[in-house]
């Protein structure tokens, strides 16, 4: 599904060329589920911003289903993101004045979607995610676990072919994140969602199928070393 070749990220900061990404192939199957590990500062939020096309590689390809996606113009490119990418990342960035039924309608209401369909894909991803009894809660009255599950849930709004998560439970306690773990697994699974994630956390890492390492820019499989 995902095709990543010789991929190079370099950025310039204070005047010196930072190489973040050196030459990195990278291949997701179509409904796997895919944990990327590494030290702080090993490009594994770099990689996977340029995967959903929130960033432009330096050089190289990556391919969906074949196609190189970074030969479209933003439009294009922004018109993926919204149908074929969905986004969770370690601080769900829900928008305060809203609530959870609205911040999880968003992404749709953005594409052109009618209210009422949207609301209609909203309350049913808000009940499979758990949050049935608040859908009117704004993000300040809701925890850090149900605010994360609303993410998910917009995450999910436009029925992504991939989701990629980036320390989803980063900022939770144990069990709150088991519950996301258990979400992103169960995702997985029943809807054959291809699940990329981020993550320092070996628990969540060791339940996905496949571990995939980043050092000095370039990955390696886990499994091999």
């Amino acid at each position: 599904m995902i095709q990543v070749k010789d991929l190079k990220k370099t950025f310039i900061k204070d005047g010196n060329r930072i190489n973040v990404l050196k030459g990195l192939d990278l291949t997701v199957r179509k409904g796997e589920s895919l944990a990327l590990l590494g030290v702080s500062g090993a490009g594994k939020s770099t990689l996977i911003h340029i995967l959903g096309a929130l960033d432009r590689p330096t050089s190289g390809e990556v391919r969906f289903d074949n196609v190189n996606i970074f030969t479209w113009d933003e439009d294009k490119l922004a018109d993926f993101r919204n149908r074929k990418v969905g986004f969770v990342f370690q601080l769900h960035n829900l928008l305060p004045e809203f609530s959870a039924l609205e911040n999880t309608m968003m992404p749709a209401l953005i594409h052109g979607v009618s209210h009422r369909e949207a609301k209609q894909r909203a309350e049913s991803l808000l009940v499979s995610v758990g949050l049935a009894h608040r859908f009117t809660h704004k993000s300040g009255e809701l925890s850090g676990g149900e605010q994360q599950r609303v993410a998910v849930a917009r995450a999910l709004i436009m029925a992504p072919d991939v989701l990629l998560a980036d320390e989803p439970t980063g900022n939770l306690d144990t069990e709150t994140g088991k519950k996301i773990e258990d979400l992103l697994v169960e995702l997985n699974v029943t809807k054959k969602i291809t699940l990329v994630v981020v993550t320092h956390n070996k628990n969540l890492a060791d339940r996905l199928q496949r571990k995939v390492g980043l050092r000095d820019g370039r990955t390696y499989d886990i499994s091999k070393t």
